[in-house]
C-alpha cells in the first residue's frame, strides 16, 4: 500500500462516494509479482506476455479413430465397390515409430496419433468394415482383445480428400505466437494452454489475502443457540464470499466482542496473513462503536496518511465508513458499517475495486448499464445523498426488490443489481431510465 496524505476537511464534511473511492484507489497498489506453479496461479493475473515455444499440435495427427490412407487408393470407393487395402500396422497415440503407408496400404490409426509417413488422409472407422469383411462398423475392438486388427485387409466404403480428418501441426498455435497477454486472469482454459505449451510455472500477481472481521457482542455463530438480544453473524460470511468472488483468498475471523483492546489485539494477530483487512460494524456514532474507538488513534506519526480515517459519506445505505492503513507494513484496512445491506453495498462500491487493484487488473469496477425502471410508484431519495437500491435486472428493465429499506437481507439475496439514484434526484418516476450496477 502507498500512503497518501488525507484531504484537509472539517469533521462534519460529507464525502461523496467518488471522493472516498478515489482516495482508496490512490493508496492501494498492485501486489508484487511472484513465480507460481500452474495450479497455484489459478485466478491470478499474468504480468508478462507468454509466447509459444512448442507448436500445438506439435505434429500432424488424426482427429478420428480410423485408417490412415493415400487419397488415390480410396478414390471412388463406395459400399458397393469398396477399396480393399492391406493393413500394415497400428499407429497409437504416443507411439514412437510408425509404419510407412505405401500404395494399396493403410494403417489403423487412433485419435491424436501422428499421421504416418506416406499417408495423406484419415478415413473414420465408421466408413470401413473394420477388417471384418462385412458392412460398415461402429468402432474398433480393443487391441488387447483383437490384436489381429492391425493386420489383414480393410474395406473402405467412402473416398477422402487430402488432409481429411488430419489436424495440422501448428493449426492451434504456432511456435513464436503470443499465447496469452499480460493482464490475463488465469482460469481453467488458460491453465490448460500453459500446460499444453510446456509451461510449468508462470509469473503473476498473487491473489490478495483478505481478512474479514465482524464486530459486535450481539453476534452469534450459525448453528449456535441464540442468547437474549443476540443475532447470527451474517456479515463475515457475506463479505468472505464476496471477497472470494472478487478473486481474493479470504479468511473469516469469528465475531469480535465490543471491546477495543480485544479488537486491536485480534487485528494485530491477523496482519501476518493479510494484504487487506475488512471490518464490519462499529463505525457510527454510538457509545459501543468499538472499531472507531479502537482504530481512531492507530497509525505511524512518521508515515503521512497512515492510520484510519473515519468519514460520513453522501450515500444510503452506508453513510459511515473508515479507511486507512495499519501495522508496520501499512496494510490497508476498510471499515464498513454493520448493517448487512450497508456492508454489502459498501463492499461492492469500495472493497471489490480495492481487491481488483491489488490483483493488478485494469478494470476494477462492476459493469454498469442503463435500464428502464419497472415500479408502481416513484422511488424517493434523500436530497444530497446517492442511494443504492437492490433490484432484479432482465432485458433492459430493472425492478426494485424489497422497497427502500436498508435492513432487508432477504431482498439482498434476491437482487442481482444495484439501482443507482443520484444525489441530486429526490424521486425517480416509473419508466425512467436509471443507472444499474450488475452484480451477477
Amino acid at each position: 500500500m502507498s500512503s497518501a496524505a488525507p484531504r484537509a476537511v472539517g469533521q462534519d464534511h460529507l464525502w461523496s462516494v467518488t471522493e472516498h473511492l478515489e482516495d482508496i484507489l490512490a493508496t492501494v497498489r498492485p501486489l508484487e509479482p511472484i513465480e507460481l506453479q500452474l495450479l497455484d496461479a489459478q485466478g491470478c493475473v499474468l504480468v508478462e506476455d507468454v509466447t509459444v515455444s512448442v507448436s500445438l499440435p506439435p505434429f500432424d495427427n488424426s482427429s478420428m479413430d480410423g485408417y490412415a490412407v493415400r487419397v488415390a487408393d480410396v478414390a471412388g470407393a463406395s459400399e458397393e465397390y469398396p477399396a480393399v487395402l492391406t493393413v500394415v500396422g497400428d499407429v497409437a497415440a504416443g507411439q514412437a515409430e510408425q509404419p510407412h503407408v505405401g500404395p494399396g496400404q493403410a494403417a489403423r490409426i487412433m485419435t491424436g496419433a501422428p499421421l504416418p509417413p506416406g499417408a495423406e488422409a484419415v478415413v473414420p472407422v465408421e466408413w470401413t468394415d473394420g477388417g471384418l469383411g462385412g458392412g460398415p462398423v461402429s468402432g474398433m475392438r480393443a487391441h488387447s482383445a483383437a490384436p489381429d486388427g492391425a493386420r489383414g485387409e480393410v474395406q473402405v466404403h467412402r473416398s477422402a480428400e487430402a488432409r481429411a480428418h488430419v489436424r495440422a501441426q501448428g493449426s492451434d498455435v504456432k511456435a513464436g505466437d503470443r499465447a496469452l497477454d499480460a493482464g490475463t486472469v488465469l482460469g481453467p482454459p488458460q491453465i490448460a494452454l500453459l500446460a499444453a505449451i510446456g509451461r510449468g510455472t508462470v509469473r503473476v500477481r498473487p491473489r490478495p489475502r483478505v481478512v474479514v472481521l465482524s464486530t459486535g457482542s450481539e453476534l452469534a455463530q450459525p448453528d449456535e443457540e441464540l442468547g437474549p438480544g443476540q443475532i447470527y453473524d451474517s456479515n463475515s460470511f457475506a463479505l468472505c464470499a464476496a471477497a472470494r468472488d472478487a478473486g481474493a483468498i479470504a479468511y473469516r475471523v469469528g465475531a469480535v466482542a465490543d471491546d477495543a483492546e480485544t479488537l486491536r489485539s485480534t487485528i494485530e494477530d491477523q496482519l501476518i496473513r493479510a494484504d487487506l483487512l475488512v471490518t464490519t460494524g462499529g463505525v457510527s456514532v454510538g457509545a459501543y462503536d468499538v472499531v472507531k474507538e479502537a482504530l481512531s488513534s492507530v497509525g505511524d506519526e512518521d508515515e503521512p496518511g497512515s492510520g484510519i480515517d473515519f468519514r460520513k459519506l453522501a450515500m444510503q445505505p452506508g453513510k459511515p465508513q473508515g479507511f486507512g492503513s495499519i501495522g508496520p507494513e501499512h496494510i490497508p484496512l476498510l471499515a464498513l458499517p454493520g448493517n448487512p445491506v450497508s456492508s454489502y453495498v459498501s463492499f461492492e462500491l469500495f472493497v471489490r475495486p480495492a481487491i481488483r487493484t491489488l490483483m493488478g487488473l485494469e478494470d476494477v469496477h462492476r459493469p454498469t448499464t442503463r435500464a428502464t425502471l419497472e415500479t408502481a410508484k416513484a422511488l424517493t431519495s434523500p436530497g444530497g445523498r446517492r442511494q443504492f437500491l437492490r433490484g432484479k435486472y432482465a432485458d433492459g428493465k430493472v425492478t426494485p426488490v424489497g422497497g427502500a429499506g436498508s435492513h432487508l437481507i432477504a431482498a439482498l439475496a434476491q437482487a442481482d443489481a444495484l439501482i443507482v439514484v443520484p444525489e441530486d434526484d429526490t424521486s425517480v418516476e416509473p419508466g425512467a431510465e436509471v443507472e444499474v450496477v450488475l452484480l451477477g
